[in-house]
């Protein structure tokens, strides 16, 4: 009987740990803690965004955005959990191997939001762990000012022209996710070697991802090797002269989870903030206003947008990847620099 009630009360304190939809109770709770804070790679203006509409919905919870490039929250998280501080509630990175870390860390809390189990299984752990919040694509760009698109790159291979030397603009992998699992993909396909010869290239490099498509946009350089498609995507719809380049060799698909921390400071508010961004109202935003690729089976594609069905994709590849991320890191600022 003892043993009955210990499993009784520990299965009733398991609750909110494991909890899927949003209560009233949930919601009451996360109103007493106050705030969530989320750690986030995703672009600035379209995390700030989200916690606008969050607190339009729930303006009794606030959220602490800690924005940073994807290997940074990596390092942040790990250092404070080495440290024994635990700030972060919830994390998105566009390295989805972190959570393949984290996972086997124990550290993800496991947690399900309702519209997650309508996508499809490709984009969630199957243990419930983190889902594809969001997803994007590591493209090549150009600026249209100065380059014809008759004369633009088709792919990867065209950047080695002499033409293009001192012209182009790349993000760093040991700052970006999505450029290292860019770098990844690329890596396979093309081998080490064509790096060695893009680095010739006088090739500037940035650290993020998201800086690229600025570059180009405003003329510093005139094509972009990597970058987010959601940012070149933002940049023409302000009417920057940038247009995106489906590499004929691949373009990288980035896959951008969440999850949630086991030891949370804010758990309930943590459970409130991920259940409501991946509702089909926060997913169309992300992909109307943020630039983004959803999973969600019922956000719509701009009729101007390509098609991901009509794009040779390189598939990301998480665990393959992860044993080789600190050589990736290390030979690549060996070719590139820091």
């Amino acid at each position: 009987m003892r043993n009955m009630v210990l499993a009784a009360v520990a299965a009733a304190f398991a609750l909110p740990a494991s909890a899927q939809e949003t209560t009233p109770a949930m919601v009451a709770a996360a109103e007493k803690e106050g705030k969530v804070v989320w750690y986030a790679s995703v672009d600035v203006k379209v995390a700030e965004e989200v916690k606008k509409l969050f607190k339009a919905q729930y303006p009794k919870i606030d959220v602490e955005v800690e924005r940073t490039g994807s290997e940074r929250v990596l390092q942040r998280i790990n250092q404070e959990a080495g440290s024994n501080i635990y700030n972060v509630d919830v994390v998105n990175s566009s390295d989805a191997s972190h959570f393949l870390f984290w996972k086997q860390q124990g550290w993800l809390a496991k947690h399900v939001p309702p519209d997650v189990n309508r996508f499809a299984a490709q984009y969630k752990d199957p243990e419930g762990f983190y889902a594809t919040w969001r997803a994007s694509l590591s493209c090549m760009a150009y600026n249209t000012n100065i380059v014809k698109e008759a004369d633009a790159p088709k792919g990867y291979k065209d950047l080695l022209d002499p033409k293009w030397k001192g012209k182009l603009t790349k993000a760093h992998p040991g700052y970006s996710g999505t450029a290292l699992t860019g770098t990844y993909a690329l890596v396979k396909v093309l081998g080490w070697g064509y790096l060695e010869q893009l680095a010739k290239q006088g090739v500037q490099q940035l650290q993020s991802t998201t800086a690229t498509p600025k570059s180009i946009a405003s003329g510093e350089r005139a094509v972009m090797v990597d970058g987010n498609e959601y940012n070149v995507f933002i940049e023409m719809a302000a009417k920057s002269p940038v247009k995106p380049i489906y590499a004929v060799e691949g373009t990288p698909f980035i896959a951008s989870p969440t999850a949630i921390f086991a030891k949370a400071p804010h758990p309930n508010a943590a459970r409130v903030f991920q259940n409501f961004i991946y509702t089909a109202k926060v997913q169309q935003m992300m992909v109307d206003v943020g630039g983004q690729r959803s999973a969600h089976p019922d956000v719509k594609e701009p009729a101007e947008r390509t098609p991901l069905a009509q794009i040779k994709l390189l598939p990301d590849d998480p665990a393959g990847m992860m044993p080789q991320v600190a050589d990736i890191k290390k030979k690549y600022t060996a070719t590139f620099g820091n």
